[in-house]
């Protein structure tokens, strides 16, 4: 991860006066990343390994928690583990509230998540240096398990305050060792038997604003560092199971092969034509095999699809279409082949009144025509979009890289992203 650095083209809020009575000195947005850098990093692929409940994860939480005291702010995490630093009284109601997460996929990059709450800070503290005086409370989020790199559903936290998440499955869920969600949360520290839906908590925000490394390339080469979400395509996960007969790979003859990876292959090439076709997203991005022996054929083959789309239509056709492919191939290979869908999202159209609302405060501190963006990865700010009003703003990422240790964003656009949402946060907050 290379850390943005402050060059001096912006303020750095960490150490100009402070007028809300916190302390004189708090971490300037280069300190924060500073600090952030080593936490859960891969030295063999510098790529970030922050699961859910690990030891990663909680330097990560303590580093939010440290964060947090060092503004003043009340800290607190809820009963689903998701972390609140507070400015203003939480019960008052109508809180504008902004973050992201901090956890991360298999050697993935330093900005998706982080950036968010990196820049949630940043942008109090650019309110405090400029004397704004809120009139709601405000308060910045860590979201648990949004990855969903361990027990393999996306959004743990913000689903469960949702009520999206029922208290069953979530005690079901279990990683690739067989621990399960509640061990990993006990042995943590976190009280387990507390989740499930709170909806007093989001009864008492009256916006949710997001800000992340856009995970494209729709911004790059446009004069605009900073862009307004406007929709969360259709988005799920299926799990396919290839069933076949484990034998020795010396001595089967190929005719007398039930050979399950065979199956499995054909369905991914037959995922990436009809993605293509249909101008959809299909991947398959992780894989399983039983026994997993170099000298034996497979007896199951077990892969996990993602798949999105712009439209539902267009994702229903695409995952029917791949799951006819791989039962055609499995009854001419002799493969029994199960599909489970594991996660599923629906379009998220962001609130129309909020997105506009967001255009005309940085239109308004001379940000006019920024590009409205589409984006097919989830979010939490896509699940609480059901329960309150939610919003998003992209900071500009050059190569459009994401979910990799070559994830990056210039130094600059991320500064320009913290005025963004300082500017969104005091229009929000302080009238």
């Amino acid at each position: 991860m290379t850390a943005p650095r402050n060059r001096g083209s912006a303020p750095d809020p960490g150490h100009e006066p402070d007028h809300r009575g916190a302390p004189a000195h708090v971490p300037s947005f280069h300190e924060m990343w500073q600090d952030l850098r080593p936490l859960g990093r891969n030295p063999e692929t510098n790529g970030y390994r922050r699961y859910a409940w690990t030891a990663a994860d909680t330097d990560c939480r303590a580093w939010f928690q440290a964060q947090a005291e060092s503004r003043g702010l009340a800290y607190e995490t809820d009963r689903n583990g998701n972390q609140w630093a507070w400015l203003g009284d939480p019960t008052a109601g109508g809180a504008v509230v902004t973050g992201s997460h901090l956890d991360s996929v298999p050697d993935g990059g330093a900005f998706d998540g982080p950036l968010g709450v990196v820049s949630s800070f940043a942008a109090l503290d650019r309110l405090r240096a400029r004397g704004a005086r809120p009139t709601r409370p405000l308060a910045i989020v860590n979201f648990g398990d949004e990855e969903g790199a361990r027990f393999g559903l996306a959004c743990v936290g913000s689903r469960l305050t949702a009520g999206q998440l029922t208290v069953e499955a979530a005690h079901a869920l279990r990683d690739a060792d067989g621990v399960s969600l509640p061990q990993a949360m006990e042995r943590a520290g976190h009280d387990p038997e507390a989740i499930g839906a709170d909806p007093e908590r989001l009864s008492r925000i009256g916006a949710f604003i997001e800000l992340h490394v856009e995970q494209g390339r729709a911004l790059a080469g446009t004069e605009h560092p900073v862009g307004i979400a406007s929709a969360i395509w259709p988005h799920g996960r299926w799990r396919f199971d290839f069933h076949g007969e484990a034998n020795h790979a010396g001595t089967t003859r190929i005719e007398d092969r039930r050979d399950p990876m065979l199956t499995y292959a054909n369905t991914v090439l037959a995922a990436r034509k009809k993605a293509r076709l249909a101008g959809a997203l299909a991947t398959f991005g992780k894989v399983s095999v039983e026994p997993n022996g170099v000298n034996a054929i497979p007896s199951l083959v077990r892969g996990w699809l993602d798949s999105r789309a712009a439209d539902q239509d267009t994702l229903d056709l695409v995952v029917a279409e791949i799951e006819k492919a791989a039962l055609e191939r499995g009854e001419r290979d002799g493969i029994d082949v199960a599909v489970t869908r594991e996660s599923f999202t629906p379009v998220v159209e962001f609130e129309h009144a909020l997105r506009d609302e967001l255009g005309r405060i940085l239109g308004k501190a001379g940000r006019a025509d920024l590009p409205v963006l589409g984006t097919g990865a989830g979010h939490d700010a896509g699940i609480l979009s059901g329960a309150i009003p939610t919003a998003m703003l992209f900071v500009r990422n050059p190569t459009g890289v994401s979910h990799s240790p070559a994830e990056t964003a210039a130094e600059d656009d991320c500064l320009a992203g913290v005025t963004a949402l300082a500017d969104v946060l005091e229009g929000l907050a302080c009238r």
